[in-house]
Formats: C-alpha cells, structure tokens, sequence
C-alpha cells in the first residue's frame, strides 16, 4: 500500500513546486511592500515625517513620502465641526476638512464606559503644520481633552498633495500661528 501512496505524494510534492514557481513572481511586490511596514510603523510612532523619499514615493513626482497628514478630530456635533473645519482652512492650517456625520464613539472617560454619537472631521495638511492645528483646535474645542490625531500620507494622486502643499504653503513658512 505504501508503493501505491509515493507516486501521489512525489506527484503532489512536484505539484507544489510548481505552483510556486508561478505565484512567486505575483507575491514579490507585496512581500516589497511588507518589508517598508516597520518603517511606516515607525513613523507614525515617533510623529516626524520621513526626510528623504523612499522608493514608495509616487516615481519622479518629488512628492517626499509623509509630508502630507490627514488628522482626525471629534466633535460634539455639526455646528462646532463646522466651526473649527471654517477656522482651519480659512488659517491656512488645513487645505480641505471633511466632515463625516453620525459616527458612534465608545470610550472610557473617568472611570465609565461611554458611548456618543460624534462627527468626524478628516483634515488634510501638512505634516509640519500638526502641531499648530493640534494647538489651535485645542484652543477653541469644548472638549475637556479634545482628540487630534495626525497619520502621514505616504502616497497619493500626486496633484491633490501638490494642492494640499500650496494652499498652506503660506503658513508653513512663518514661525508661528496665531488662533
């Protein structure tokens, strides 16, 4: 019985060298782009945008990988999104702000589980403009701890991020913003 199995396992071993072979060459880009994941991870932990464009960056662009955020704020409500997404942009600290309504947040504040319905605001600016816009939002947000949190853009339709850069390019070349 063992004869009538080794044909099968050396047909079945052959098989799947074979196979792998064939998928090798359509897994080696994603296998290239999970070796640039810890240098994203990293990234994003430490707050600083890479320096230098790696080879994710949108080929021949000059676009520099990170230098564009899209930050997250909560709000209570429409009126007070409205209010600080008009002031950011009017500020030159954000290009565009989106408001996404009707979002559930669960959360423990104070020792208690809590549950509200929030509108998020979807900001995009530069990354060196975060912590200006952090400081200005926590300046006229009515939350006790209002939540700003920034992610890098490391890629994108290269025209957008080119646009995102000039609308606050103003802000970015002076030292300091004003509320």
């Amino acid at each position: 019985m063992s004869r009538g199995r080794a044909p099968a396992v050396l047909l079945g071993g052959v098989a799947s060298l074979l196979l792998s072979f064939v998928w090798m060459p359509a897994l080696l880009p994603v296998a290239s782009r999970l070796l640039l994941l810890p240098r994203a991870l990293l990234t994003m932990a430490s707050g600083s945008p890479p320096t230098q464009p790696s080879p994710a960056s949108d080929s021949g662009s000059g676009y520099v990988p990170g230098s564009v955020s899209a930050a997250f704020v909560t709000c209570p409500n429409e009126k007070v999104a409205k209010e600080i997404a008009r002031a950011v942009v009017e500020k030159r600290l954000a290009a565009c702000v989106n408001l996404i309504p009707q979002i559930t947040s669960i959360y423990e504040w104070k020792g208690k589980i809590e549950e509200d319905s929030e509108v998020l605001m979807m900001i995009k600016t530069q990354s060196s403009l975060v912590p200006a816009l952090t400081d200005f939002v926590r300046s006229v947000h009515p939350y006790e701890v209002a939540e700003v949190i920034a992610l890098p853009v490391e890629q994108g339709n290269f025209p957008y991020l080119q646009w995102v850069h000039q609308v606050t390019e103003s802000v970015s070349d002076s030292s300091t913003v004003l509320p």
